[in-house]
């Protein structure tokens, strides 16, 4: 039976089918643009021909000319060339001039079916009205977008192609900043445009006082410039009561004042504002109140699976776009000026019931997640500040496409990497936050999780190979620095919050003990929530063998160091008692953590005995009166990790001893001591007693830590008021000799 296709039509579906199906694409966008473009310059030259013709009886006697004879000189080639106007009926020229009017305004109408006058003449709620392309008839196209009004003018003559568009290159039909504003502007003024037209007209009818005064109130909002108190509370109110898009706008508009106030920028904004009360009760009114109105008229429908559905193809969501991208554009420039902490956190918070209507403007969210991550990773930031900003990012990642939550996720990781790169005892906290509180979001999406997080840490591993096959002086310092260290913690917070399974762990040859102790508490970390055997007891007796903890060492006044916030030793601290001191410590508990993890294995015995071995043969080196390292204080310690091994390993095998199954019993081995309380086990109630020790001895250097900060702030706080009682004496002294002079003029 002879095969359906060809050989060489498979082979070319196989390699070159993709590849030509996106240059027919990319030729296709190219063809569609270049189309909306000649369409545009048709319509500018058509404005332009209506504007060159309003004055001069030239004109008029050509235009008599054309309609007696339009076509009566004109040859074959000219005819088909083109470049003439079809001649109109006579009725129509009525209509011609009244567009010729508007196009001189820059207001053009799209064609629409005839209507009354009254309706008309009037701008629809659902419409919001369409600019001239080109008021001076120049026929350039803005490299930034569509402008709105050519949007809707695409979508009503061209549905098909505003589909297409829509479907493969969604940026074509963005809208800058400007456009946006400008229709801000030209939104309707009354909330009864939205009713029907019929009860429109009988109100109108009813109570044409009433439409009186609120025109006469509009023309009076809009001759004021300064915002009142008065003009806050009458917005609050509408917005509150009866849900007013009309008081929306006005809020918005003056809203985009505030948050460019003070600045010298050269725009003008409708509103100014120079009361500091005023200020703050338009921002409250609006970070509170427009989230509000927006869900009454465009509800958020949330699914059980966290899905948001907003129905962006209404007439009021594209009448409403205009509002809520000046209204984001705004959010997110206070948020770069904003410096109360209250007045942050509240900012923060009016962004999330936002985050719905914006998932269409990938822009407007890219700002916005940047400026919400710097204030999270921000270290001048207040913890309460930092998870409102956590917030917003969770809800964002929740309810994001893949695609958007793969850019938040890197955003959050180049902010964390950003925020820790200043590490000391007083950011530490900070710095946990924001890994722990990274760490959740990586959960969220496992898929997009797992994506980023293999490139970011392959990325890590390429700079640890290429700071080890680097001969250069400085290679190391790729490697040797706050920002690779807490990222490497991160990445272990992360896989022990998710429980990924981890195949492998080492740990690279550096000689940097506080380094080396932080790379190992990450290991930990991995291998406490995962149940992953990884191996550290070697890399923790190659530190007791070093030269650092063999020999003896020197007297010193240093204090003691905080391996908890260093990643690195000062040079005055190598060969010190009290540096040596403080690595025993640390090597004595990273052993009973790390023991303490298999310390109901059934494995035990077998586990800690080579280590016993290496501790043991240690200990008899460095006790040695001639060649040792005279440090009782460490020898005791690492003696007592032994005797607690040794009894937990005779603990195990005395239980083990009662068992009724072989060692090649999968089920009974993992079923051994199954459920039963590690700290019930001899090494487990030591290390709990050691966590306590530990945890008393952290209280108590925090609360010293405390006591300072409080001195050094009385201390500056009196120097201020001393400061400040000189100035005061001066001034009065200066007051002395003014009056004086003056008794003596007199």
């Amino acid at each position: 039976m002879a095969k359906s296709t060809k050989k060489s039509t498979r082979k070319f579906e196989k390699n070159h089918l993709r590849d030509t199906l996106e240059k027919r694409k990319a030729g296709a966008k190219i063809k569609q643009r270049q189309q909306v473009k000649a369409k545009k310059q048709a319509r500018n030259a058509k404005d332009a021909e209506f504007l060159g013709a309003k004055d001069g009886a030239e004109e008029s006697q050509k235009t008599k000319t054309v309609k007696e004879d339009p076509f009566g000189k004109m040859s074959v080639d000219e005819f088909f060339q083109g470049g003439f106007e079809i001649p109109e009926m006579s009725a129509k020229k009525s209509k011609t001039s009244k567009k010729a009017v508007h196009e001189k305004l820059g207001k053009r109408k799209r064609t629409e079916p005839e209507e009354d006058e009254d309706d008309s003449s009037e701008a629809s709620f659902e419409e919001a009205p369409v600019l001239s392309d080109s008021e001076d008839g120049s026929g350039e196209e803005d490299e930034t977008g569509m402008s709105k009004g050519a949007m809707d003018a695409l979508a009503e003559n061209d549905p098909e192609f505003y589909k297409y568009l829509k479907e493969n290159d969604p940026e074509a039909l963005d809208f800058d900043e400007d456009a946006d504003l400008a229709e801000v502007d030209g939104l309707s003024d009354s909330e009864t445009e939205a009713l029907p037209k019929k009860k429109k007209q009988k109100k109108a009818k009813k109570v044409p006082i009433e439409e009186e005064e609120e025109e006469a109130e509009e023309n009076e909002t809009d001759d004021l410039a300064e915002v009142t108190k008065a003009m806050v509370t009458k917005w609050t109110k509408a917005m509150k009561e009866q849900h007013s898009l009309r008081a929306m706008r006005q809020v918005v508009l003056a809203f985009r004042s505030a948050a460019h106030v003070n600045e010298d920028e050269g725009k003008e904004y409708k509103y100014t504002i120079s009361s500091p009360h005023v200020y703050h009760e338009l921002l409250i009114t609006a970070l509170k109140n427009i989230p509000e109105v927006l869900n009454y008229h465009l509800p958020v429908k949330e699914s059980a699976g966290g899905k948001v559905r907003v129905s962006t193809d209404s007439k009021k969501f594209k009448t409403l776009t205009a509002l809520l991208k000046s209204h984001s554009s705004s959010v997110h420039h206070l948020l770069t000026t904003l410096s109360d902490e209250s007045t942050l956190k509240l900012t923060l918070s009016s962004i999330t019931p936002l985050l719905p209507y914006l998932l269409s403007f990938k822009k407007v969210l890219k700002n916005i997640v940047k400026s919400v991550v710097d204030i999270w990773s921000d270290s001048s930031s207040t913890e309460a500040t930092r998870i409102t900003a956590f917030l917003v990012l969770r809800r964002l990642t929740v309810i994001g496409d893949p695609g958007l939550r793969e850019a938040v996720l890197k955003t959050v990781y180049q902010g964390l990497v950003k925020g820790s790169r200043n590490t000391t005892i007083h950011t530490t906290q900070g710095i946990n936050l924001m890994m722990n509180s990274a760490a959740e979001l990586w959960g969220i999406d496992q898929a997009v999780g797992y994506t980023t997080g293999f490139t970011f840490i392959r990325q890590l591993a390429i700079h640890l190979r290429s700071s080890i096959t680097n001969n250069q002086k400085e290679s190391y310092k790729t490697v040797y620095n706050w920002q690779y260290v807490h990222s490497l913690n991160f990445w272990s917070c992360v896989l022990s919050e998710h429980c990924s399974p981890v195949k492998e762990a080492e740990i690279g040859k550096d000689h940097i003990l506080p380094l080396r102790f932080h790379m190992m508490r990450s290991l930990l970390r991995i291998s406490r929530a995962t149940g992953t055997y990884i191996p550290l007891a070697s890399a923790l007796l190659e530190v007791l063998n070093s030269a650092e903890m063999k020999k003896p060492p020197k007297p010193s006044t240093l204090k003691s160091l905080d391996f908890a916030s260093n990643y690195k030793a000062q040079k005055s601290y190598l060969r010190t008692r009290v540096y040596q001191d403080g690595v025993g410590e640390q090597v004595a508990e990273l052993l009973s953590e790390f023991f303490v993890l298999w310390s109901t294995s059934i494995a035990f015995p077998e586990l800690a005995l080579p280590v016993i071995v290496m501790l043991k043969r240690w200990l008899k080196e460095v006790n040695n009166k001639g060649s040792g390292n005279k440090n009782s204080k460490i020898n005791s310690g690492i003696l007592l990790v032994i005797q607690k091994l040794e009894a937990n390993g005779k603990w195990i095998e005395e239980r083990r001893s009662k068992v009724d199954f072989a060692p090649n019993d999968r089920a009974g081995v993992e079923g051994f001591l199954k459920g039963f309380e590690w700290e019930k086990t001899p090494l487990g109630a030591f290390v709990v007693g050691q966590r306590k020790q530990r945890e008393e001895k952290a209280r108590l250097m925090e609360e010293g830590r405390r006591e300072e900060d409080r001195k050094r702030k009385l201390d500056r706080e009196k120097e201020k008021a001393v400061e400040g009682s000189d100035e005061d004496m001066e001034d009065v002294d200066e007051d002395d000799d003014s009056e004086a002079g003056f008794e003596d003029e007199e």
